[in-house]
């Protein structure tokens, strides 16, 4: 943590993600027991909620992950991961956000697990984030937008993203957990998130984008200066 001796200390982008990753174990420890399986996220902030909930682990039965890394995050801490088709609905899903609204509409996927989380987080009863402030804005778009693209595709979808006004780079040398590709959308700012997510979808060769709106955020935990804010649906 920077201080500066003329004013109240600062914190660090790091203290704030684990100030949020510990308010989630506060959120979600009253609903934990030996039965429960919980869906997590993918990230630099979900990691500090694993490496949290590992204290717990002998409190619930294990965990749904959304990608290959959070899956051997949590193993290496001891906590079971179960695939989700055996699962079927978690009752949380708790993971980070690359841009959040006031209306708690998220741009996520600048790890390039965007599919499988969209797919955990529709499992979820309910979805968590957990950010630092400098997530929280006022319209999405500002971070470029992932969307996941078949390979053969690529070009094709890149040309109908121009059309709705955006700039899509190819991400390289990414190659997703479905053996997939990334294209990123920059210049796009996005007035209606939820118009927008189903409109990128229903591009032929789009697995799905980066949009979290038809399904968003239904609590928002959010890392400021002044603590750990909390805004729900």
């Amino acid at each position: 943590m920077f201080t500066d001796h003329n004013q109240d200390p600062v914190m660090t982008q790091d203290e704030l993600k684990d100030a949020v990753a510990a308010a989630a174990i506060d959120e979600i420890r009253p609903r934990l027991d030996r039965d429960t399986i919980l869906g997590v996220g993918t990230g630099s902030t979900a990691n500090r909620f694993i490496d949290r909930l590992a204290t717990l682990r002998h409190d619930f039965m294990g965990a749904v992950a959304s990608s290959e890394t959070t899956a051997e995050r949590l193993r290496e801490h001891g906590i079971e991961v179960f695939e989700l088709n055996s699962v079927g609905t978690v009752p949380f899903y708790i993971d980070g956000a690359d841009e959040i609204d006031p209306q708690l509409h998220m741009i996520k996927g600048g790890g390039a697990a965007l599919t499988r989380e969209k797919i955990v987080a529709a499992c979820a009863e309910r979805f968590i984030c957990i950010a630092d402030a400098s997530k929280r804005v006022t319209t999405l778009g500002g971070f470029p937008l992932p969307v996941e693209v078949i390979p053969m595709a690529r070009s094709y979808v890149a040309r109908e993203i121009v059309k709705l006004g955006a700039d899509p780079v190819y991400r390289e040398g990414v190659v997703t957990d479905n053996g997939n590709q990334i294209l990123d959308c920059y210049e796009f700012m996005i007035s209606d998130p939820v118009a927008m997510e189903a409109r990128l979808n229903a591009i032929v060769g789009v697995v799905t984008n980066g949009l979290f709106a038809a399904r968003g955020a239904d609590v928002l935990l959010l890392g400021t200066e002044n603590g750990v804010e909390r805004f729900e649906k």
